[in-house]
């Protein structure tokens, strides 16, 4: 008895000392991920790990290859003896170079795309560095079928499908950053976000109203920033990013350090960007001499005056753009338990003034380049702060497997100022956002292979705006600033008696693998919206009703199938709708523009969209190659359009702005418009070190009521590349191409499109058809290249628009950059 209890210690001990524990990672994390299934080629052992991410192995040979596979993580592949050379340590990625393995949280829960009936695009952090963008609207740019508008440098709008603005949702680390006051037209806040603290950035075009809510027409643009991972070795890692291009003396800047932990992590990085005046292209194919040239500039910046304008001696140069920016963002991430982490989530923006490029170069006098109608007009410093916490939970409940409740306050500041030539009197605008908002995203299998999946959550977002203007006379001695000599009284922006914005909602989705071949993607959601204004002063405006109170209601759904014939092909489909909620822009902003004067109209109702599209996707070459086509059609209902507000005798309404009269437009809901269009793509690998990619997006709006073209749709535009990497040296070569959009083909209703910023042609004509030529086709080209110099240091530069073509962006009120040199390097202590 005794002899055999000793043997069966002696096996025991044994047994022990040769068990090898395997220990799988979230890379981005650096915490144990369970359920992994690991098993050798043969599928002779099947394995998985436990809560804490571990793994016997000691079954698998070592001459076999282990495959790890998860659900949420690219699947990873190594010999076995080579764990050693690990430490027995794998670490899953949310990447993979395999075409249809790429892993998004766009959707609020990691799902690779191939199970995702929508289009997604994934810009990397390695892809963000190789765009090497000056701003996160430049970065927007570079994703195939986005279209930037830019009225200033600073700025930066982006479309998606023919919407813009407030038909496109903005979100950052699962927050919306839409708020009360985003407005239709164009918007600059993109850029309130360095590209440089980003991990990566994710887009979901078409509507996606179920799991995002109101804005989400065109599609949702998801900002990911950096995350700490943990680590049991105590790191403490920090990084140098510095750039400068020529182009505009750009010089960018920016630090980081991370703290890695067995019990927390933190992440701190603060970027600093100061942009020079932009250097337009000198060469002009597209014939039009003096289109985009600034002859005369506003000296009336930094606190000068100049009572006249100053003629420019480089008409290429546009005076007046030029600005600076700071991002600040600090992250801790604290596991709180086994099965609950703690995100803690600061960041801040801020900037210089921004100058309003469209406004500073609009003249009085079409034939007179020195009549500029603006001496001042520019933003106040764009500040944005975001505090956020993000609990998640995975209690592995039978109703809760996993789960994500987002708290989060931001505060937003925006202001614009302005004065005209031949006047001191200057007026202010100032607007400040406070948004409170909860948010829960939790999910549930339903079957134990994770064939079928049951999401659910709520949002609440509570937004309160308070606007603020005053006018004040400058007082000047001997041509210069000497304070103010009166105040005087200013149409505010918005409801000068403040408003508020609420925002409740639920949601439901549902996704299930039918088999082996095809997934379906269900999702209902009813939101609900809340809005007050109160306005008091009627010196300008007079009102029937100052207080208003608005409630609106919506039920949004969607329907997706996915279907994978055999391991080359997939074919999308998806029946949508999504609404747009009018905001406290829609129904009370007031504002100037050539010659038109919004004002409030708190009848808006909302607008809805009902969305069909069809994709497919071939691989080629054991998946090394992929080409892809997107189709789609949207119809608009009760689609909101600034238009003219007419007199009982059917005169249109005259409104003063600013000492001047204009004709009164305001936002107001028409009948059905439709928005088509498609995008084809492709990404290959050529060789193990050359790949290539490119797309070609085609959209087109009209209105079924007024048989007018829609506002923002971009003409055709594309772009194609070629990239070579092997070992420490990467380079690449590009080509992009923007078709000309005919001046029928814009829409002069809303004035969005800027049709008077196009080259003319007939300053004598009486029509704008006759006046304007259209946004000019145009095409350039780009190199780039980058060398790992060591582990720890490495270099990049590009060298865009190498021609030194001149072009505008379709609907942009400032030139695009001439030829530019960057030059970047990243080093890592």
């Amino acid at each position: 008895m005794m002899k055999n209890i000793f043997i069966y210690f002696i096996f025991l001990v044994g047994g022990s000392s040769i068990a090898q524990t395997v220990k799988v990672l979230d890379k981005e994390t650096g915490r144990g991920v369970k359920n992994v299934s690991i098993f050798n080629e043969d599928n002779t052992v099947s394995l998985s790990t436990d809560k804490e991410g571990f793994a016997d192995v000691s079954l698998i040979k070592d001459n076999e290859v282990i495959i790890f596979s998860h659900i949420s993580y690219a699947v990873y592949r190594i010999k076995k003896s080579n764990l050693k050379n690990r430490n027995f340590v794998i670490q899953l990625i949310k990447e993979s170079e395999q075409l249809d393995e790429v892993v998004i949280s766009a959707f609020k829960k990691d799902v690779k795309t191939k199970r995702i009936a929508e289009r997604i695009a994934v810009v990397s952090k390695k892809d963000i560095r190789k765009i090497s963008p000056q701003t996160s609207a430049d970065l927007l740019a570079a994703i195939p079928g986005i279209k930037v508008q830019k009225s200033q440098f600073g700025g930066g709008s982006p479309v998606i499908r023919g919407m813009e603005s407030n038909r496109v949702l903005l979100v950052v680390d699962g927050v919306r950053m839409n708020n009360a006051i985003y407005r239709k037209g164009h918007l600059q806040n993109s850029i309130t976000l360095s590209p440089n603290l980003l991990e990566k950035t994710e887009v979901v075009f078409g509507p996606s109203s179920v799991i995002y809510g109101s804005d989400a027409l065109g599609g949702v643009i998801h900002y990911y920033t950096k995350t700490p991972q943990l680590s049991e070795n105590n790191e403490v890692k920090s990084q140098l990013f510095s750039r400068f291009s020529t182009v505009n003396q750009e010089i960018t800047t920016s630090v980081s350090a991370e703290l890695s932990f067995e019990k927390w992590a933190s992440f701190t990085s603060i970027s600093y960007s100061d942009f020079g005046d932009l250097r337009a292209g000198k060469n002009r194919n597209h014939g039009f001499e003096d289109w985009g040239k600034v002859f005369y500039y506003s000296e009336n910046v930094n606190g000068n005056y100049a009572a006249n304008p100053t003629l420019n001696s480089n008409p290429n140069l546009l005076r007046n753009t030029g600005y600076n920016q700071t991002d600040f963002l600090q992250k801790f991430f604290v596991p709180l338990s086994k099965d609950t982490d703690l995100k803690v989530n600061l960041q801040y923006s801020t900037s210089s003034d921004i100058q309003r490029f469209d406004r500073l170069t609009e003249l009085t006098d079409l034939t007179d380049v020195s009549s500029l109608k603006f001496a001042e007009w520019y933003y106040g410093p764009q500040q944005r702060f975001l505090l956020s916490s993000q609990l998640d939970v995975h209690p592995h409940k039978n109703w809760l497997e996993t789960g994500t409740i987002t708290a989060a306050y931001q505060n937003i500041k925006e202001s614009r100022i302005q004065r005209k030539f031949g006047s001191l009197d200057r007026s202010y605008r100032e607007e400040t956002v406070n948004v409170f908002s909860l948010n829960g995203d939790f999910s549930v299998p339903l079957a134990n292979n994770n064939s079928r999946i049951l999401s659910y959550g709520f949002e609440f977002a509570y937004n309160d705006v308070a606007s603020n203007s005053f006018g004040k006379t400058l007082n000047i001695e001997n041509g210069q600033i000497n304070g103010f000599s009166n105040d005087f009284k200013v149409q505010s922006r918005y409801p000068d008696g403040g408003s508020n914005f609420l925002t409740s909602a639920v949601y439901i989705g549902y996704r299930q693998d039918l088999n082996r071949k095809s997934t379906l993607n269900s999702g209902i959601r009813f939101t609900n919206i809340q809005k007050n204004a109160t306005w008091i002063d009627e010196t300008f405006l007079t009102f029937d009703d100052k207080d208003i109170s608005r409630n609106n209601s919506a039920v949004t759904a969607t329907l997706g199938y996915v279907y994978k014939p055999n391991t080359n092909w997939q074919l999308n489909s998806v029946l949508s709708s999504g609404f747009r909620s009018p905001n406290i822009d829609d129904v009370g902003r007031v504002r100037e523009k050539s010659g038109n004067v919004t004002i409030p109209n708190i009848n808006v109702n909302p607008e809805f969209a009902y969305n069909a599209e069809f994709g497919l996707q071939k691989y080629f070459n054991n998946k090394k190659f992929r080409l892809g086509a997107n189709f789609y059609y949207t119809l608009l209902d009760n689609y909101i359009q600034r238009d003219f507000v007419y007199n009982a005798d059917g005169s249109i309404q005259q409104v003063e702005f600013d000492g001047e009269f204009g004709n009164a437009v305001n936002n107001q809901n028409k009948g059905t418009a439709y928005i088509l269009g498609y995008t084809i793509n492709y990404l290959g690998k050529i060789s193990k070190t050359i790949n290539t990619s490119g797309f070609v997006t085609y959209t087109k709006g009209r209105t079924y009521d007024t048989e007018e073209p829609m506002s923002s749709i971009p003409p055709l535009f594309g772009q194609f590349e070629v990239n070579y990497k092997k070992e420490k040296l990467a380079l690449g070569a590009e080509f992009r191409f923007n078709s000309k959009k005919d001046i029928e083909d814009f829409n002069f209703t809303e004035g969005t499109d800027n049709h008077d910023l196009t080259p003319i042609v007939n300053a004598n004509a009486t029509s704008d058809e006759d006046i304007y030529f259209g946004s000019p086709s145009w095409m350039t080209f780009g190199l780039n290249g980058s060398y790992d110099v060591s582990t720890n240091f490495s270099v990049q530069a590009r060298l865009d628009n190498i021609f030194d073509e001149h072009y505008i962006e379709f609907a942009s009120g400032v030139s695009s950059p001439g030829r530019n040199l960057s030059v970047s390097f990243v080093a890592n202590f």
